[in-house]
């Protein structure tokens, strides 16, 4: 059934596409988002995408008089909620601005939902929360041994909303834990546009591939992984997107809180990505090896077999499909100014 839904963070990489996948699905998308690390231009790109009037408003998830005109002003029936901070290596020097943002946002956010009647929720949480697993592919009943603040931010929001939903029937939550999101619209016009230099791989490699950087810098020759370097599910933002909208259709008939990973359910070393986006730009990229990251694992990629049995979900684009996006946005500009 369509219905208003919030999107926070609703102006940011993953957001974005959240809000044109929705509208396609037959959704109303409300963004909210404070724009400390996203673009107003980014406005227009998901009207023109989505093809329907969408409101943003802008504001900080953790403004409660902000979120009671939300929910006063707009008809909302639902919330996907992706506003946070989300840099594993920012995370440990900044460990209160993490815990303020992504878990007193969160606490906010449901406080101010509960006030409004509205119980159906979708987190963004992050495979971060494992940590490194003692068994792959890893699935949604492994433990908890996130290595970074980011991570246990993630955990610590997780562990609240499963509380709410235990002392109150009536939430419907489903806590997404996404591997590593890459890619961009096929239409180029809406990808990740992170200022400054990119903390994530295929963003860097765009950027260097472009000319703006020197070289990439590999985080570890060392891991215990076929190649030395480390291994990670990388799933492309637009299967992440219609998952986000699989889950809200679910979340509809299923009450309680639900983990689910969603990944493309295989491992890609760095070098493997890195070959995979040289064979997409018709480049190659200078590259040397550097030291581990604190708060990275070796080795992780998801078992997705819950989305696709319950949600009817699953990633169909591979490897080769988010290099050819990404370097194709990045040839558009790869920004929004």
């Amino acid at each position: 059934m369509a219905s208003t839904v919030l999107v926070t963070g609703g102006t940011g990489y993953i957001g974005s596409h959240i809000a044109v996948a929705l509208a396609a699905a037959g959704h109303v998308p409300v963004l909210l988002d404070d724009f400390s690390n996203s673009e107003h231009a980014v406005v227009d790109r998901v009207r023109e995408l989505a093809g329907v009037a969408v409101t943003c408003v802008e504001g900080d998830v953790r403004d409660t008089a902000l979120l009671r005109r939300v929910f006063h002003d707009h008809p909302v029936t639902a919330v996907i909620h992706c506003a946070g901070l989300k840099a594993v290596g920012e995370s440990e020097a900044r460990p209160l601005a993490y815990y303020d943002v992504n878990v007193n946002g969160s606490l906010r956010l449901a406080e101010v939902m509960g006030e409004a009647g509205v119980n159906r929720l979708v987190f963004s949480s992050s495979a971060t929360v494992y940590g490194q697993p003692d068994v792959l592919p890893v699935d949604e009943q492994a433990a908890l041994r996130p290595h970074s603040v980011y991570g246990r931010t993630k955990r610590q929001t997780e562990e609240f909303l499963r509380d709410l939903a235990r002392a109150n029937p009536n939430w419907h939550i489903a806590i997404l834990r996404y591997f590593n999101p890459a890619g961009a619209h096929p239409s180029a016009r809406i990808g990740e546009a992170p200022r400054g230099r990119p903390n994530n791989l295929v963003p860097l490699m765009c950027r260097i591939a472009a000319g703006e950087y020197p070289e990439l810098s590999i985080h570890g020759s060392d891991w215990p992984t076929p190649d030395g370097t480390g291994i990670r599910d990388y799933i492309h933002v637009q299967d992440l997107a219609e998952g986000h909208v699989a889950a809200l259709a679910w979340l509809a008939q299923h009450a309680g809180a639900r983990t689910i990973n969603l990944g493309l359910g295989r491992g890609y070393s760095v070098l493997e990505v890195i070959a995979a986006f040289e064979k997409a730009c018709g480049r190659v990229l200078a590259k040397a090896f550097g030291p581990r990251r604190p708060g990275d694992v070796a080795c992780y990629y998801a078992d997705a077999t819950r989305a696709e049995r319950e949600m009817g979900w699953r990633a169909t684009r591979a490897l080769d499909a988010i290099c050819a996006d990404a370097w194709r946005w990045q040839q558009a500009g790869g920004r929004y100014r």
